[in-house]
C-alpha cells in the first residue's frame, strides 16, 4: 500500500502560496490550502486538482483567529492523520516609519506574521513528529516564508522584518528543540517576489526585476527532499543587481 504524503499551505489560494500547492501536488503529495476568502480558495484547489489530479483540499480560515488556527489543523488531521510538511505562508504587511506605526497595523502584523506560525507549529507538531517516527529517513519539515527584510533591515518596513526576523529565529529553536525527533524547520528570507502583495512597489519596481514564484516554490521543494539528517536555519534569496542584502 502506498502511503501519500500530506502537506498543509496556508495563505494557499494565490502568489507563492498557490504555486507551492501546486508543485507540491505535482509531486504526488495531498495538501491541505488554507486562506481567508472560501470563493479564491476553492477556485485554486480545483485549478490544481485539474492539472495534477491530486488531492487539493480548501479550508478557509483566518490565521487572525486561534480558534480557525486550531480547525485547520484538526481537519488536516481528520482527513490525513499525520503532516509530512507545514509550510507558512501567510502573511501581511504595511509600510511606513516606525514613528508613524499604528496600533491596528501592529496588532495585525505580530498576528498573522508571528503568532498565527507559532500557533501552527505548536498544533502541527504532534502530527509532524508522528510522521517523522513512521518515516526516520526523511523526517517532517516546516517551511516558514519570511523576509529578506528580517536579515537586514529596510525603510519603511520596520514592523514587517521585526516579525520575519522573529519567525526566522523561531524556525532555528524548532529544529534545536525537535530535530532529535526528525522535524526541522527552515526559514525561506526572499527579496521581493512578484505577486498581488508587492504591487505597491510597482512604481518604482518593474514586475521583471522581482523574483517569480516558481524560484520560491523550487527552494520548498528542495528542502522537502532533504533527508531527517540535513537542518537548514534560513535560505536568503536576493534579486539580481548591484546591491545583495536588499529587499
Amino acid at each position: 500500500m502506498t502511503v501519500v504524503r500530506s502537506a498543509l499551505v496556508t495563505g494557499g489560494s494565490r502568489g507563492i502560496g498557490a504555486e507551492v500547492a501546486r508543485r507540491l501536488a505535482g509531486e504526488g503529495y495531498a495538501v491541505t490550502i488554507a486562506a481567508r476568502t472560501a470563493d479564491t480558495l476553492e477556485q485554486t484547489a480545483q485549478q490544481i486538482r485539474d492539472e495534477t489530479g491530486a488531492q487539493v483540499h480548501p479550508f478557509a480560515a483566518n490565521m487572525a483567529d486561534e480558534a480557525q488556527i486550531t480547525a485547520l489543523v484538526d481537519a488536516h488531521a481528520e482527513r490525513f492523520g499525520g503532516l509530512d510538511l507545514l509550510v507558512l505562508n501567510a502573511g501581511t504587511g504595511s509600510v511606513g516609519a516606525v514613528a508613524e506605526l499604528t496600533a491596528k497595523h501592529r496588532d495585525r502584523m505580530l498576528d498573522v506574521n508571528f503568532r498565527a506560525p507559532l500557533t501552527l507549529i505548536q498544533a502541527a507538531l504532534p502530527l509532524l513528529r508522528k510522521n517523522a517516527e513512521a518515516d526516520p529517513r526523511r523526517g517532517a519539515k516546516i517551511v516558514a516564508l519570511a523576509s529578506i527584510t528580517g536579515v537586514a533591515g529596510e525603510a519603511g518596513l520596520a514592523l514587517y522584518g521585526a516579525t520575519k526576523a522573529a519567525l526566522i529565529s523561531l524556525c532555528e529553536t524548532v529544529s534545536l528543540e525537535e530535530s532529535a525527533r526528525g522535524v526541522s524547520a527552515t526559514a525561506i528570507s526572499p527579496g521581493y517576489v512578484d505577486t498581488d502583495m508587492t504591487a505597491w512597489k510597482h512604481g518604482e519596481l518593474e514586475p521583471s526585476a522581482m523574483l517569480p514564484t516558481a524560484d520560491i516554490a523550487e527552494m520548498v521543494l528542495a528542502i522537502s527532499r532533504l533527508s531527517a539528517r540535513a537542518v537548514v536555519p534560513n535560505i536568503v534569496i536576493s534579486r539580481f543587481g548591484d546591491q545583495l542584502w536588499r529587499a
